[in-house]
This record gives C-alpha cells, structure tokens and sequence, in this order.
C-alpha cells in the first residue's frame, strides 16, 4: 500500500511552497487581523522580519480622527511614511501624486493602502489626531516585492505664474507632503517685451530647494515685441528637491520697464 506525505503550514493547511494558489481553496487562519482604533496614539504594530511590502485596509462607519502609517528601523523610533492610495501604485502606472502622507476621516472611510517598508523592521498605523468614532484596520505584510515602475514617470502637476511689468514673478511648488519630494520635469522662464529696453544690467533667476541652489543669469536688453528665454530645463531624467515637504521656488527678478515675466513648471511628487 501507498501512502503521500503531506506537509502542513503552522495553521493546519496544505504547506503550497513556491505553488500557485487556485480557486477552491480555502485556507484557515485564526490569528487577529482586524484592529479598531479608537483613540489618539491609538496603534496596531506589525513586526516585518524580511518583508517588503506593507498593506493595509482601513474602514469605519463614522469617526473623527486622523491615522498615518510609521516605519521604525530599531523598533522604537518611528518616521512617517508615505503610503499609495487605494492600490493606485499598481491599477494607475504608480503615479506619485497617488501619494498620502495621511488620512483625515471626517465621516464614513474605506481605503485600501499600501508601504514600501523594506529594510524596516517594524511598520506600525497609528491615529494621530482624534475626536470621536473608530477605524478598523486590517494589516498585512508580505515578502513580495514592492512594484518598481522603470519609465518615466509622467509629470502630473504644473505651476504657471506671470507678472505685471516690470515686477518679479516667483513659481511656488508647494510642500509636497511628508517623505515626499518635487520632481521637475519642465522648467521654463521668459520675459517679453511691448516696447524696446536698451539695458545693461543682468538679470539673476535664483532658486530655493533644488540640488546647488542653481541660478541662471542673463541680459536685460529687450526689442519691442521680443520674447527671451532665460531658463530652459527639459531633461530625460527629472531634478529632484533637496529636502522633502518643503516649497520649492525659482524667483524672477523684475526684468524692466515694459518687459513681462512669465513662469511654467511641470513636476510630479514621490519619495
């Protein structure tokens, strides 16, 4: 007589190994993997051990509360992690504007989130500000990769100023959120002018946040009805911010009698 071994995983079901899962399979687990949240600093903690991605769901029927995902490198110092949205990462080509630093729950919220949290030892979702009701949250880690998107990324946000004559005009990438970064894609400046300026001085672009504070000087001279470009930036890879959550700016100085700024940045926002 014949008989199979069969090997089972820890909770009594068919050890798969490197097999895929089918349907028709149904598989038991009794460990806890709903938790509600219910007050500040409120926090259910997820001991990684080798995983790579972190995921979780979170729902509630009404509450007033805030709630943002930590990651801590020795298990007890926590930093704020930037999490995708709804599986944007993996249905929306991993645009980084899909990004939240944190959620605000004014009502009813359901959500589906995922981390990054490779090299982290502990992850950790914590109610960071709190009024009333409760969120449940339902945590998972896996030892699966986290998804890495090797195009480019497409620009999906864009800033255009302009200014009066003879006056400064400064573009403003507003702080893009914790952990997060801008990344410029397009960068372009220029004056023109409605009557001739027969000038001599120059003209400094100056920038703040950005990588060696780059600035870009030029001549001030204008024709009538001429157009000057003074920055131009339309590189194949995007120049990144130098700190995270912080405005980025590139200022134009007033350009002259007659003479027009105009402004227009292309960028998206990642970690």
């Amino acid at each position: 007589m014949a008989f199979e071994s069969l090997i089972l995983d820890a909770r009594g079901n068919p050890f798969q190994g490197a097999l895929d899962g089918i349907g028709g399979e149904t598989f038991t687990d009794a460990r806890t993997s709903n938790f509600s949240l219910g007050a500040v600093n409120a926090e259910v903690v997820i001991d990684l051990h080798g995983k790579a991605t972190f995921v979780f769901d979170a729902r509630t029927g009404a509450a007033s509360l805030t709630y943002l995902c930590e990651g801590s490198v020795d298990g007890t110092n926590y930093m704020a992690l930037p999490m995708f949205a709804n599986f944007q990462l993996l249905v929306a080509v991993a645009l980084a504007e899909e990004y939240v630093p944190s959620v605000v729950i004014a009502t009813t919220h359901s959500g589906v989130y995922s981390v990054n949290c490779a090299g982290f030892r502990r992850l950790r979702v914590r109610v960071s500000a709190y009024t009333s009701g409760a969120v449940t949250i339902a945590p998972r880690a896996s030892a699966s990769d986290f998804l890495i998107y090797s195009r480019p990324l497409p620009a999906t946000k864009h800033v255009t100023v302009t200014a009066a004559a003879n006056a400064g005009a400064t573009i403003t990438l507003p702080a893009a959120g914790v952990g997060l970064f801008h990344y410029i894609t397009y960068l372009e400046c220029t004056r023109n002018a409605t009557a001739a300026l027969a000038g001599t001085a120059t003209l400094i672009v100056t920038s703040t946040n950005l990588p060696g504070s780059p600035a870009w000087s030029n001549g001030n001279a204008m024709a009538a009805g001429g157009t000057v470009t003074d920055v131009f930036i339309n590189g194949a890879n995007p120049l990144k911010s130098s700190a995270a959550n912080t405005n980025t700016t590139i200022v134009m100085p007033a350009a002259g009698a007659a003479v027009l700024n105009r402004g227009n940045c292309s960028y998206y926002v990642g970690a």
